[in-house]
């Protein structure tokens, strides 16, 4: 595959976001009089594992809420260096997100930590054959409300001017980290993609409506982080297109699914994504992309390419994954759809 490289001026665009979550796991290390002074094996052969003084099932919660703020991310950002690069436009709305998990996560803690002793009373209690061992690793509250902690830190990411040293310039790594932007989108699209197909799409004859869901957060992450590369707008119109499609009431069924399906498959493989969105750079309108990807089905809908270039499509097989029928060369006289370039293209 060609490196996908993103211009450095995307950072006028966006904002870095970095993360910090932290969970107390409730567990302490063995010791050796925790097993009655036995003798053990030299530290530099094996070490002792750890044991919880604490029931695992009261601390879930803290995991989810984690898991929550981090598939938000996913859903609006791209990775980028230790955090997410989000849509400068949409940090107001993803902060808010990540203000009502904070607040979530506070609650969860002080109901966690209002009865502390008591579950762990009841942790030594139902282990009560080795409930000596807990005792002696047992740790107040105040340690643990330090332990627990959901926080994040929002800043402007910019390139270091070329007045200083040039060396620190060079080796910063910063132009490296948001050239590979492009790639790191599309490598999270073809993911998740694969996570549909897994859930929603493989081996179905019919879907309802919820099916669409997933297509339409992942066509809100590519429209908000559209400026990253210039593959990335074209290929949100191809889905927003496919949404368009479908049928308003009923299940999917029929032509239907077998677009959705193609377009998933199509998501799914990063090559032919950009392959595919370079179509609509040229000149030919998402409805052109979607009848390629019917065509392997016999059913061609009436398309916003040039006329005379349907005949040519070249029919796929039918199967679990439909095969990606090549889409013909544009013709350079064609008037380009009018993409959000933000000055990049």
């Amino acid at each position: 595959m060609t490196p996908i490289v993103s211009d450095i001026r995307i950072l006028d665009n966006l904002l870095a976001l970095n993360l910090n979550v932290s969970l107390w796991s409730a567990r302490r290390k063995m010791s050796q009089e925790d097993l009655g002074g036995a003798e053990l094996p030299p530290e530099d052969l094996a070490s002792l594992g750890s044991k919880r003084i604490a029931d695992p099932e009261n601390l879930k919660v803290f995991g989810t809420l984690k898991a929550r703020a981090f598939n938000y991310l996913d859903r609006h950002g791209v990775r980028f260096m230790s955090g997410w690069a989000i849509p400068e436009e949409k940090a107001g709305e993803i902060v808010q997100e990540l203000c009502n998990i904070r607040n979530d996560f506070q609650k969860e803690k002080e109901a966690f930590l209002a009865g502390y002793d008591q579950n762990v009373q009841a942790w030594i209690e139902k282990h009560h054959q080795w409930g000596e061992i807990i005792r002696n690793s047992i740790v107040g509250p105040d340690y643990v409300r330090v332990r627990m902690d959901f926080r994040w830190q929002l800043y402007k990411v910019s390139p270091l001017e070329q007045h200083l040293d040039n060396t620190a310039v060079l080796e910063a790594g910063l132009a490296e980290e948001v050239q590979g932007l492009g790639d790191t989108l599309f490598g999270e699209v073809a993911k998740s993609a694969e996570d549909i197909w897994r859930r929603v799409y493989h081996g179905k004859t019919e879907v309802t409506h919820k099916a669409l869901s997933p297509l339409r957060t992942l066509h809100t992450k590519l429209t908000g982080l559209s400026f990253v590369e210039p593959h990335v707008a074209p290929v949100a119109d191809i889905v927003q297109a496919a949404l368009l499609r479908m049928p308003k009431k009923g299940n999917i069924i029929g032509t239907d699914l077998l677009l959705l399906q193609g377009l998933v498959c199509l998501l799914k493989d990063s090559d032919a994504l950009v392959a595919h969105a370079q179509k609509v750079v040229e000149g030919y309108g998402p409805a052109f992309v979607l009848d390629a990807l019917l065509a392997d089905s016999g059913v061609v809908n009436e398309s916003d390419a040039p006329a005379g270039q349907i005949d040519d499509i070249v029919d796929g097989e039918v199967g679990d994954e439909p095969i990606l029928p090549d889409i013909p060369v544009a013709d350079n006289t064609l008037p380009h759809p009018a993409i959000p370039s933000l000055g990049l293209w």
